[in-house]
């Protein structure tokens, strides 16, 4: 069972919402609201938050309030990675913190991305956090494929091979192999956990090939960056109520269109992976360092 799902409400046959779960627009004001009203102390960058615009997957249907963040991706040796923002240290309002930006693809990657549900306050997303940055096997995976794995090993190319026929009776088969992984997590520390998806539209997306012509230069241009041999990867942590969807994963999608997409069984959000947009949300502040 994915991280914090037995947490929230089983799936039932209700379109969207559930009785006395506060809109997503009220949810995002007061979201917005808190954020910046603790930005009014702190900086934007280091340990504060503040107004961040990020690459995502979109949100397309149920309460969520905006897509899930990317998490720019790399091969090393075989071996799946995440980019992690190359961290400095600066001097701002009179004293000195630590900030996490690099450029990708002509946008700015920052650590900011992942700082909201609770994982601004997570160990591995920290700017100088002692982690290697590997893809881990996350334990209970929703997936049979993943049955075999040691939870805590590193994700492999090899693992997806048979990704442009892969199937599991959900959807159509060969959109993609989908894997659950954690990220910046080796210890005994919160699990932040990462979606990986070996699937043949990231190339066209890169490409902007066919129907993908169309996406604005700097999100071609970051998913060209950010991705690799037809990989890509997300923060799975949904922006509503910050549960863990997945792509590919739950039978009961189909009652929602979510079968071929990312599905949220708490709620019934929605998440396209092979619909990446540039948004902008209010990033909440880390702890104070």
């Amino acid at each position: 069972m994915p991280e914090d799902e037995d947490k929230y409400p089983a799936e039932s046959g209700r379109r969207r919402f559930v009785k006395g779960v506060v809109g997503s627009a009220a949810l995002a004001s007061v979201g917005t609201g808190t954020a910046a009203s603790l930005n009014a102390a702190t900086s934007p960058s280091g340990a504060g938050g503040g107004p961040t615009q990020y690459i995502g997957i979109e949100n397309t249907d149920g309460p969520a309030p905006r897509g899930m963040p990317m998490v720019p991706l790399e091969i090393e040796n075989g071996e799946l990675k995440g980019m992690w923002p190359d961290v400095e240290t600066q001097t701002v309002s009179g004293r000195e913190v630590k900030i996490a930006e690099m450029d990708v693809g002509g946008v700015t990657y920052s650590s900011t991305w992942y700082q909201y549900c609770g994982v601004q306050t997570y160990e591995g997303a920290q700017p100088d956090a002692d982690q290697d940055n590997f893809f881990r096997v996350a334990s209970g995976s929703p997936y049979d494929w993943m049955g075999d794995l040691e939870p805590g090993s590193k994700l492999t190319v090899d693992l997806f091979d048979d990704y442009k026929e892969w199937g599991n009776g959900i959807g159509r088969s060969g959109l993609g192999k989908p894997a659950m992984s954690s990220w910046r997590s080796q210890g005994d520390v919160k699990t932040m956990p990462v979606q990986i998806l070996r699937s043949p539209e990231v190339s066209k997306m890169a490409n902007g090939e066919g129907k993908y012509s169309e996406l604005p230069g700097p999100v071609q241009n970051f998913i060209k960056a950010a991705t690799a041999d037809d990989f890509m990867a997300w923060l799975d942590k949904c922006t509503h109520f910050c549960c863990v969807p997945a792509f590919k994963a739950f039978p009961g999608s189909a009652k929602f269109d979510g079968e071929d997409v990312v599905y949220c069984q708490c709620h019934q959000s929605l998440y396209d992976p092979f619909s990446p947009v540039q948004k902008q949300f209010i990033a909440l502040p880390r702890p104070d360092e």
